[in-house]
């Protein structure tokens, strides 16, 4: 499972709204860069920004800061934000970013977003399904969550499959920033209805518990780092038993490729290193090695792995 620590933005400061209502809004730091800064060091690689400011006024869309943030923290982000075309998705991706976030214009535009998912690749956009429960169906929002659609969830996730569709990020409005704890039961039936489809859970976490119940792919979490109901270092080691438990899963494969990838960069610098150390000795013969002290980068590793 993939945590992604969140950060909403507006007017350049951390915040986080109570079910999308811009009247309830908290502050939680002035230094977004320095908060993703963060996040890395606790071991995150992935980021989830939301720009609020462009979601309620494109005019004041926040491109420019997303753009500090990513070459900032060094982190993969997926963004989003009251994306209302294809020149907003492009301008994202050149900022950095490795995935937007499409709500509302999937709705109103839809080929115009299938569009994108042949342009830009399935691994570049995630489709947000932002849910209310209406009549004991969950039902599309749309425009900043101030609206309900007439566009039932199974539906809205049907209209992109013939295009690749790959990653969802579905968020139970109900339960965004109040902590009362995630919607479990909505994500395992959605991970039953698309198996194949990566889903991310967002809304309401409020502890670590909260994950052991979750069946999908990644998770968002907000206000529970902010206000310390959980410690982001233990959420990704939860976030890695998950994958572990479950091998075969699409996340567990992803994950683990990375690791694989990781781990190979750094056995072939290592090795690169000793080479580069051993060409620069002069010519003593082999039983000389065991006197002789190995640079850091060599030692420093395999020790490290050895561990």
């Amino acid at each position: 499972m993939i945590i992604y620590p969140a950060i909403d933005l507006i007017a350049g400061e951390v915040v986080r709204l109570h079910k999308g209502d811009f009247a309830q809004k908290k502050t939680y730091g002035t230094d977004p860069v320095a908060v993703a800064r963060a996040y890395a060091d606790a071991g995150a690689s992935w980021l989830h920004l939301v720009d609020l400011d462009g979601a309620k006024d494109p005019a004041n869309r926040q491109t420019g800061l997303i753009g500090q943030i990513i070459a900032g923290s060094g982190l993969k982000v997926q963004t989003g934000g009251g994306i209302r075309s294809r020149g907003d998705v492009e301008a994202l991706l050149d900022a950095g970013a490795s995935r937007v976030v499409i709500g509302s214009l999937a709705v109103r535009e839809p080929d115009l977003v299938r569009r994108m998912f042949v342009d830009f690749g399935a691994e570049a956009i995630c489709l947000a399904a932002d849910v209310i429960r209406q009549d004991g169906a969950f039902m599309i929002a749309v425009s900043g969550w101030q609206e309900a659609s007439n566009l039932p969830l199974a539906d809205f996730i049907n209209g992109f499959a013939d295009v690749g569709l790959r990653h969802v990020l579905c968020t139970d409005i109900d339960r965004d920033g109040t902590m009362t704890g995630p919607n479990a039961g909505l994500y395992a039936e959605m991970k039953a209805e698309f198996p194949d489809i990566q889903l991310q859970a967002s809304g309401g976490v409020k502890g670590i518990e909260d994950l052991d119940g979750l069946t999908t792919d990644g998770v968002i979490i907000g206000r529970a780092i902010y206000e310390g109901a959980i410690d982001l270092k233990a959420a990704l080691a939860k976030g890695t038993t998950w994958c572990l438990r479950n091998a075969s899963s699409p996340a567990s494969m992803f994950v683990m490729d990375a690791w694989s990838r990781a781990c190979s960069s750094e056995i072939t610098a290592i090795w690169a290193t000793f080479l580069s150390w051993l060409s620069g000795m002069p010519t003593r013969g082999w039983t000389s090695l065991s006197s002789t002290t190995l640079p850091p980068a060599v030692t420093g590793g395999l020790s490290t792995r050895a561990g």
